[in-house]
């Protein structure tokens, strides 16, 4: 059945309907099945993700036809889709009135991406109005907390070195616990990885008063706060509820040193919000690990990395993996360094729309995968700053001195960047820095021809 005539309105004008301030509006790459015409396939989308089905009904009023959804853009050339899905259409909380990620989530990728006449759909960019903006969380703390903590200043307080305990399973208590201080030695920040949590070996309630003696030996020795993000994952909020508070009792009145991390894509939109909210006093880091099954750019449904790091800071993340833009060991490219503006700023013209963020915090950029002190010079100057938590596992505890030394050569790294100093010779002065390149020598040859050579390295 063409329902072009209701769910598309090619006459309405974007720029209108964002002044308007009434609709989110959607960009999708979308194209139809073969034998399927595009208007039609994309008038069918907007229908199944609002007040539509695939038949006339007789429940329709003049009402539900106010909400519909509609497609006000089309370019079949470059499988250009975008669809204005009126404010009203979404979920509200009975509690507060809020709005919810997984309402909106529900409609934009939901029915319609399993529909027999789309071969595929995907979300690259939306846009929220103003009054959306206010019925979202946001975050409720952000990069400049930490910095106050870490004794810096809180507007560009530069980078924080920070690390994942490697192997990343499979240690016991106390091997953890000594990991943690060797790094904070040097270091930082470190958080669980994605899957640490209660292992059997590694019970939470005898790992983590390990870890808060093995935090304040190392404040004690260096005279510097520490930082360190607990993954509180869970299937069961109460779960998650509990984990989160025992952890806050065991640190005490360190207790403002302590993020959550959350598996924010394998367990949802409603875990993060209950984190957010539960625990305001946080630091919320969200993880997103298992998102390369929508957002990889060899998958043409979903959403894409953008979109999920938009999301996350409607949500409440105050920090979200960011990946690390070609730099490192993941999937990636240089122009992903958009992913960090919408986060990171409170304007930023993105891949469809132009989004003002009217004042919401904004959520930190967390560089993860394969970073060693070798290839954040060259990440800084794509990403044109530092303001980023790092988290090296490998090019901590890899580094051929100590994961102390590795902390440090990751810190020398950012300050050679702000000196705008050769790498070369900026090794010469600093050893850590220069104990990298025989550390990782893979990535020196790569990145520095030449350099044992000029370091006097003969090996």
């Amino acid at each position: 059945m063409d329902q072009s005539n209701r769910y598309a309105d090619l006459s309405l004008k974007e720029d209108e309907l964002i002044k308007g301030g009434r609709h989110i509006l959607v960009a999708y790459k979308m194209k139809p099945k073969s034998g399927h015409g595009y208007l039609e396939a994309a008038a069918h989308f907007a229908a199944e993700s609002s007040t539509g089905t695939n038949v006339e009904v007789s429940t329709t009023d003049e009402f539900t036809k106010g909400v519909d959804a509609l497609v006000y853009l089309i370019d079949e050339a470059t499988e250009e889709m975008r669809i204005a899905y009126p404010i009203d259409l979404f979920d509200r909380n009975i509690t507060d009135g809020r709005m919810m990620i997984v309402s909106f989530l529900t409609l934009v990728i939901g029915n319609n991406q399993g529909m027999g006449d789309i071969e595929h759909a995907k979300i690259y960019d939306f846009y929220m109005p103003p009054r959306a903006i206010q019925l979202f969380d946001g975050p409720a703390k952000d990069i400049s907390d930490l910095w106050r903590i870490l004794g810096r200043p809180i507007r560009d307080g530069g980078y924080i070195a920070g690390t994942i305990i490697k192997p990343k399973l499979g240690l016991r208590p106390e091997p953890f616990a000594q990991a943690a201080y060797q790094f904070w030695l040097g270091g930082d920040f470190i958080k669980n990885d994605e899957p640490q949590g209660n292992q059997v070996f590694a019970p939470m309630k005898k790992t983590i008063p390990l870890v808060v003696d093995a935090m304040r030996r190392a404040m004690d020795e260096t005279g510097q706060a520490k930082l360190f993000s607990a993954n509180i994952t869970a299937d069961d909020h109460y779960e998650m509820l509990a984990r989160g508070e025992f952890i806050l009792r065991a640190f005490g009145p360190d207790a403002d040193k302590v993020a959550f991390l959350v598996d924010g894509y394998v367990g949802g939109p409603g875990m993060v919000t209950t984190a957010r909210r539960h625990f305001a006093g946080q630091y919320l880091h969200y993880h997103r690990a298992g998102h390369g099954a929508v957002t990889s750019p060899s998958s043409r449904r979903g959403y894409d990395a953008y979109v999920l790091a938009k999301m996350s800071r409607l949500q409440g993340a105050s920090g979200i993996h960011v990946g690390t833009m070609g730099f490192g060991k993941m999937e990636g490219a240089n122009d992903d360094r958009a992913i960090a503006y919408i986060i990171e700023r409170d304007s930023y013209t993105g891949p469809a729309y132009h989004q003002e963020w009217y004042g919401m915090k904004p959520t930190t950029p967390i560089i993860s995968g394969g970073m060693n002190a070798l290839r954040l010079p060259g990440f800084f100057e794509n990403l044109g700053h530092g303001n980023v938590i790092n988290t090296a596992g490998g090019g901590s505890y890899g580094h051929i001195d100590s994961p102390a030394a590795g902390a440090t050569s990751l810190r020398q790294a950012y300050e050679c960047w702000k000196a705008k100093a050769d790498p070369i010779e900026w090794a010469k002065e600093h050893r850590e820095f220069a104990r990298a390149f025989e550390s990782f020598p893979k990535d020196a040859d790569a990145l520095y021809p030449g350099w044992r050579e000029k370091l006097g390295v003969h090996k």
